[in-house]
């Protein structure tokens, strides 16, 4: 289960919206081993693309790097599909890499009919795809 606040959820979704057509990117870090997003940095999305996003290697080596100074970890890495449902494509299932991490979808489009955005948290590890409950709370 993800436990994120409120605030960096409505950071989040202001993010992708902000970025809309173009699908936007970033990470929520947290203390190296408490599994508590806590500093949301959005990063640019590289590709410029409303189908694809892809951190510039040089922000993510700069960010993995603060984050190592810091005693931190990627606890959150989000992105946003701007036509789809927010669901894990094979792209993006090919590039997670931090089995550790939640991957946190937006997607600004109403594909439900249940309002103007989804978000959904999923773990990704080694290929498979599983979906977790996300529980927003006010504070930690």
């Amino acid at each position: 289960m993800l436990t994120i606040t409120q605030a960096l959820v409505d950071q989040i979704v202001a993010h992708a919206r902000k970025d809309h057509p173009d699908e936007a990117c970033g990470v929520v870090a947290g203390p190296a081993g408490s599994g508590r997003p806590e500093r949301f940095i959005p990063m640019l999305n590289a590709a410029m693309s409303p189908t694809f996003y892809e951190f510039d290697s040089g922000d993510l080596l700069k960010l993995y790097r603060e984050m190592d100074d810091r005693d931190e970890e990627p606890v959150v890495i989000y992105h946003s599909h701007t036509a789809t449902e927010a669901y894990p494509s094979r792209t993006d299932i090919s590039y997670a890499n931090e089995p550790g991490a939640h991957y946190v979808l937006v997607s600004t489009a109403d594909t439900d009919g249940l309002g103007d955005f989804q978000f959904r948290s999923f773990r990704i590890v080694e290929g498979e795809v599983t979906e977790e409950e996300v529980k927003v709370v006010e504070t930690y």
